[in-house]
């Protein structure tokens, strides 16, 4: 269980989740309301940049595409960037976000997630690597334009492929290059 910084203490009495950017309904979920929402069971694979993998799991979750359809994503749209706690972010096409197979999910083989895999609630896109996958997610940005998370800024593949090996893309970006991007995706929003 891989993760960059402490574990979060959360609380749920103010946790939410939002959908926000290039949408014609912005969302803000309370924990509860999130609870509340259909859910499904994905079973799935998970891959490490590290190398390892882990086959099988059986992940509970609300269907990212419920929320992206409740939303209303703008046609404009094309990228999202993922926010969870201690500000971590992570960027994915739209095209790799909005697919049947992806959750904010709630509980692994029936359990709740452990704080340490993400509780209370961890996206899961199960075709990337996992640190595409954001622990205690909280919120998704829709853009016009690809916006490099945190992994992404220091050196990591903007996708993340497992079957294409996309671990690392090249040298890390410099700050004035993460400025410019985040910029460039403010445009009206």
């Amino acid at each position: 269980m891989l993760h960059y910084g402490n574990v979060p203490k959360v609380d749920t009495a103010t946790w939410t989740f939002d959908v926000t950017g290039l949408v014609q309904e912005p969302i803000s979920l309370t924990y509860e309301e999130l609870l509340a929402l259909p859910r499904k069971t994905v079973m799935c694979d998970m891959h490490c940049v590290t190398r390892w993998s882990r086959l099988d799991n059986a992940f509970e979750g609300v269907p990212v595409q419920l929320l992206l359809e409740r939303a209303r994503v703008k046609p404009e749209a094309q990228y999202c960037l993922v926010s969870a706690e201690q500000g971590f972010t992570t960027n994915l096409p739209l095209a790799d976000l909005d697919r049947p197979d992806n959750l904010i999910a709630l509980k692994w083989k029936g359990e709740a997630l452990a704080p340490e895999h993400g509780w209370p609630a961890r996206l899961l896109v199960p075709h990337l690597y996992l640190w595409k996958s954001a622990k205690w997610v909280r919120a998704f940005t829709l853009l016009d334009a690809d916006v490099p998370g945190f992994w992404e800024q220091n050196g990591y593949h903007m996708r993340g492929d497992p079957w294409k090996e996309e671990r690392y893309g090249g040298r890390a970006i410099t700050q004035h290059e993460i400025n410019r991007l985040r910029n460039l995706s403010k445009k009206d929003v």
